[in-house]
């Protein structure tokens, strides 16, 4: 990984003894007055090294290039303290002069106060920046950025055997701002590499989430199999703009006649596909505001014509609606095949915040039809039972017909307020999905770990069963990489009331699974799960429907350092649910209310892949 370069500050003589600050490698700073500030780089190095201080508000830094305005980017520059760093990479303008015009809202009576900010003696020029872990609560083996925030994941496409996840990224800070396309790669859905930004906000605004996908066919004219993205730019107004790679998504050219689509009304997150049925391009577009989801087409990716809307009235309406993705899939053991429309939404979610649905119908290329129940109603479904799933999109292209997605582990009720500081957020698992028919007459949709996520196991700790009862079985879980493992039970519930497992650590720190036979559900409850008081949303029980028909369930657990994702073995829920546990857990616990049986468990520790 790499190292901080020092960076030795010094007073300057200047017109004002408090007006100009220079370090012995790397910038000159000119104080203009209460609220602005130049920061000149007079050393050579890669990166500009900027202090943030979190709970500062945003300044406006302007990047003037020989004097002429490159962009503007919004820094929490540090005010009383310095949290961390971010780098600017000042690679590009290698050669020329480089001037930063900062505008700060912090409140100051004089220019003296102003110039004891601790962000101007901490700017370094240097040739590294360190991205080694230095957070207990970074996860061991999902994605995350190497710091920054993040959020929706986005433009997902499969190619030459790499599977290419971009996502909302601020390069600046770990809240919200900046938006731009990140950008990793995988080969095997577990190890990623980081690339450097991949589309960064332009004169159109701010790079919101989009999709990508393969133009075999050269239909835009950008070169057989170039990489197409579409996405939204959010300024004023958001409009829709189109990128092109031919690199296999290294790096984008801008489409010189952007935007491709716009609209006199908020919509975003535009999700493209080829259609093998009308052999032209579908496109799905949130219409965020107006709850529901704008149908286009496209013969060339260029120009598209609105076919028509769905969804106002329908399925979950409390917040706006995000993030869709639209693909035909098979319905398990039958030979049918139906379409499935994701929605996500915030607010509106299950259990408060953001969350997923979606809806199972028909698709002709111009109209999605949505099935409805036995009443003849659309009903709502979920993807995901717990508090902390949301944006989850597909990858395109990906082989052997396989529709794997993956979501944004995280809550728009807290995420900015997570005990993290270098990073904030992770992707969840990847999962593959297909439909089921259930017990009820209804399509529902199947979740499972993606297959490359057994290659995470490494030793298999116990395997054993047990009868239980109201007195606890105990079993250790593993200490290595900070407790991360991978639990499966098979459970026989017979005639008790209710089989509990408890997650708990020496601090008394728990998160308790319920599993309740006669209401066929699963619960999971997190309110002692460890830190759980930096927002009044976070402590929550969620409570997925087992659809077993059963007195039986089985179950797959994935312990990370912050998060839990719970798996049915059959597919038919999922739960995922952050938690930050002051120590990590070391005991599961497993009781009964009444006689049950444990008819397998196995614990198997897991390798870390990231960080």
């Amino acid at each position: 990984m790499k190292n901080f370069g020092k960076c030795l500050v010094s007073l300057v003589a200047a017109g004002s003894a408090v007006a100009a600050y220079a370090t012995e490698k790397g910038v000159i700073i000119n104080h203009l007055g209460v609220n602005n500030t130049l920061v000149r780089v007079t050393g050579e190095g890669k990166y500009l090294v900027m202090p943030v201080q979190e709970s500062i508000d945003d300044a406006a830094v302007n990047i003037l290039v020989d004097g002429k305005l490159e962009r503007t980017i919004y820094v929490r520059l540090a005010k009383s303290k310095v949290d961390y760093t971010v780098p600017l990479d000042l690679t590009p303008y290698k050669g020329h002069d480089v001037v930063l015009n900062v505008v700060t809202s912090q409140s100051r009576s004089n220019i003296r106060e102003a110039v004891n900010d601790a962000c101007w003696s901490n700017f370094c020029v240097t040739n590294t920046f360190s991205t080694d872990n230095r957070e207990k609560f970074r996860p061991a083996y999902h994605h995350t950025p190497l710091y920054g925030w993040m959020n929706d994941p986005n433009g997902m496409v499969y190619k030459d055997g790499e599977w290419h996840l971009y996502y909302q990224w601020n390069p600046y800070g770990s809240k919200w701002q900046n938006m731009t396309w990140g950008h990793s790669s995988s080969k095997d859905l577990l190890s990623w590499n980081h690339h450097p930004a991949a589309i960064e906000p332009n004169g159109l605004g701010a790079v919101f989430s989009g999709s990508c996908a393969i133009d075999k066919e050269n239909t835009a004219g950008f070169g057989s199999d170039a990489i197409v993205a579409l996405y939204t730019s959010a300024a004023t107004s958001q409009v829709q703009s189109m990128a092109w790679s031919t690199d296999n998504g290294e790096t984008f050219n801008i489409y010189p006649g952007n935007p491709v689509i716009t609209l006199d009304s908020e919509a975003r997150d535009p999700n493209m596909f080829r259609n093998p049925y009308t052999g032209k391009w579908s496109l799905m577009l949130a219409h965020a505001l107006e709850h529901e989801m704008l149908v286009y087409s496209s013969d060339d990716l260029k120009n598209w014509t609105l076919e028509s809307a769905f969804g106002k009235g329908l399925g979950a309406q409390g917040g706006v609606w995000e993030c869709p993705d639209l693909f035909e899939l098979e319905v398990e053991g039958t030979g049918e095949k139906k379409w499935m429309l994701i929605c996500n939404l915030n607010p509106g979610g299950p259990f408060g915040g953001s969350a997923a649905q979606y809806f199972i119908g028909d698709f002709n290329g111009k109209t999605f039809i949505p099935d409805t129940d036995a009443e003849g109603k659309v009903p709502t479904k979920w993807m995901d039972f717990g508090k902390d799933h949301y944006a989850t999109v597909s990858w395109s292209d990906a082989p052997e017909n396989r529709r794997t997605v993956i979501g944004w582990m995280s809550n728009w009720q807290y995420a900015a307020e997570v005990p993290t500081t270098q990073f904030r957020s992770a992707n969840t698992l990847p999962r593959d999905i297909s439909l089921f028919r259930a017990s009820d007459g209804q399509i529902y949709v199947k979740t499972a770990p993606a297959p490359e996520v057994s290659n995470l196991r490494d030793k298999l700790l116990r395997k054993t069963s047990a009868t239980t009862g109201k007195n606890p079985k105990r079993f250790a879980l593993p200490e290595a990489n900070s407790g991360i493992c991978e639990i499966n039970v098979d459970i026989d519930a017979k005639k008790s009331k209710s089989v509990t497992l408890e997650l708990s650590n020496r601090l008394g720190e728990n998160v308790i699974m319920t599993y309740d036979p006669a209401g066929d559900t699963l619960s999971f409850d997190r309110r002692n799960s460890g830190i759980v008081d930096f927002s009044q949303d976070f402590p929550a029980v969620t409570v997925a429907p087992a659809m077993s028909g059963s007195n039986r369930i089985s179950l797959r657990i994935f312990i990370d350092r912050s998060s839990i994702e719970v798996f049915d073995n059959n597919g038919r829920f999922v739960m995922t649910n952050l938690v930050f546990p002051n120590e990590p857990y070391s005991t599961l616990s497993v009781s009964s209310d009444g006689k049950a049986q444990l008819t397998s468990l196995q614990i198997h520790s897991l390798k870390a892949t990231t960080l």
